[in-house]
């Protein structure tokens, strides 16, 4: 993988914004759409690139694939560590994201009891 594959991978707000939720936890594409507020294709295309970049890694269970960001490439390029730290999860929109993310988790949502959130 080369720094700059990397690089183009983050000059796109909404894959930032994906980066900024797989650190937290791992989700699935379905979690992607609802958090987000995007189509399934535009979810799965923004984590194909961050996959090829060698940003994610994605796990199977059952019929669903949880992704989450890869710790060895964040060890191999440290200032993805603090970009994710402090830059990003002071971005506007990724605090919202964070915020959806928690209403979704606290109404139950995940990839099998999908539930729709809204912003108060």
């Amino acid at each position: 993988m080369e720094i700059v594959d990397v690089l183009k991978a983050l000059a796109d707000e909404t894959r930032v914004r994906i980066l900024n939720l797989l650190h937290r936890e791992p989700l699935c594409v379905c979690d992607l759409e609802t958090v987000l507020r995007i189509s399934q294709s535009n979810a799965s295309r923004h984590v194909t690139k961050l996959k090829t970049a060698k940003l994610l890694i994605g796990e199977k269970q059952a019929q669903w694939v949880y992704y989450r960001v890869d710790e060895k490439t964040l060890e191999q390029y440290s200032f993805l560590k603090e970009l994710l730290a402090r830059e990003i999860s002071n971005h506007p929109k990724c605090r919202m994201d964070v915020e959806r993310l928690k209403k979704y988790r606290d109404s139950g949502g995940n990839c099998e009891h999908m539930v729709k959130i809204t912003d108060d």
